[in-house]
């Protein structure tokens, strides 16, 4: 199969989605592979490396959606790239359609295969191309919250761990999946007072296995949220429902009642965020202030760390994209139940029933289309 790989366009994204590690795995197992000029720069992946591991350079995005049969990507294909999609054609990346209509409306009408990193799932649940960068943004929600409390960012100027005679920070954690474990172990290591909240008591019971006394769990009904929320020095939002958009925990209301110049980091804003006063952010512009609380709304972040995360990334991809390319998109998932759980679009049908519920649209048994 002729595989494609274009630079990522949106604004500061730097990953990639092949590096040339996993090109050379493409290329051992047959299949050609197309890389625009420059797409491995962001994780300083030179062109000669990616030659070297057996791609072809090509000069430009239209080239590479104009020859490939299957499109692999980082983020969301922007408008500029959803116009070059045909029928037919595979693309396999993060989506997030549930908050983005424009998209999805798009992506139906080009006829394209839409595969989905952030619905593919594993036996046993779990969703496995979500998951590194997942561990990645939750890692991070902790240094940027922790920067956005100081006061040039406009927060009330404290420092997480405190110092010794000076109480630490209180961060609050709304959800203990995988974003919010990896927030929590960044801000236990930091010294501040961590609260977790979470609807799940099996999610809770985890957190408290891993780190015992220095994590207070709290059940995330609507009492202890809102009193969270504003006792609150740093909140970072970790709550995730697969293909779907975020639930809104924290309303405009609770703002005025909280402390002025707390952080607010929303993890999930790619799936429309959890705060209420949410919309997205860049790393260019990450901040915005609501009531004099500080809004950390970044959707790619990622991006920010674009070698660390294109790495682990690609260890999770790469087995997909092969199965992609050796069976061909109808065999690949007629084969593998997970790997059919990522198909959002095909064919101009919407195929992931929280999408198509999200949007408005009729949802179609994937599997009727794989045969």
């Amino acid at each position: 199969m002729l595989l494609g790989v274009p630079k990522e366009i949106k604004v500061h994204e730097y990953r990639v989605g092949m590096t040339p590690a996993s090109v050379r795995e493409a290329a051992a197992s047959g299949h050609e592979v197309l890389v625009q000029t420059g797409a491995g720069a962001g994780i300083g992946a030179a062109d000669d490396a990616y030659r070297a591991a057996g791609a072809q350079i090509v000069a430009s995005a239209d080239e590479v959606f104009a020859r490939a049969e299957l499109i692999v990507k980082v983020k969301e294909p922007q408008a500029v790239e959803r116009a070059r999609l045909r029928a037919g054609q595979v693309l396999f990346t993060y989506l997030h359609l549930a908050p983005d209509p424009d998209q999805a409306r798009e992506l139906v009408a080009s006829g394209a295969v839409c595969i989905a990193y952030e619905t593919v799932t594993q036996p046993g649940g779990g969703l496995p191309l979500l998951a590194p960068m997942s561990e990645v943004a939750g890692r991070m929600s902790v240094h940027v919250g922790a920067s956005c409390l100081e006061r040039e960012h406009g927060g009330m100027g404290i420092l997480l761990g405190g110092v010794p005679g000076v109480a630490p920070a209180r961060v609050v954690v709304i959800g203990a999946g995988v974003v919010g474990t990896n927030a929590t172990l960044m801000a236990v290591g930091s010294g501040a007072v961590v609260v977790v909240l979470d609807r799940s008591l099996d999610a809770l019971r985890r957190i408290d296995a891993r780190f015992g006394a220095r994590v207070i769990t709290k059940h995330a009904n609507r009492d202890n949220v809102e009193r969270e929320v504003l006792a609150a020095d740093l909140v970072i939002g970790a709550v995730l429902v697969p293909g779907a958009a975020a639930p809104r925990l924290v309303t405009r209301e609770m703002l005025g009642r909280m402390k002025k110049g707390a952080v607010l980091v929303d993890v999930a804003i790619d799936q429309g965020g959890c705060f209420e006063t949410s919309r997205p952010t860049t790393h260019d512009e990450p901040t915005y202030l609501v009531d004099g609380i500080v809004h950390y709304c970044v959707a790619n972040m990622p991006g920010g760390v674009a070698r660390t995360s294109a790495f682990a990334l690609n260890n999770a991809t790469l087995p997909f994209v092969l199965a992609l390319a050796d069976k061909g998109w109808k065999r690949a998932l007629a084969d593998d139940p997970h790997l059919r759980d990522g198909l959002n679009v095909a064919q101009g049908k919407v195929t992931y029933a929280a999408v198509a519920q999200a949007l408005g649209y009729e949802y179609t048994d994937p599997r009727t289309l794989t045969g």
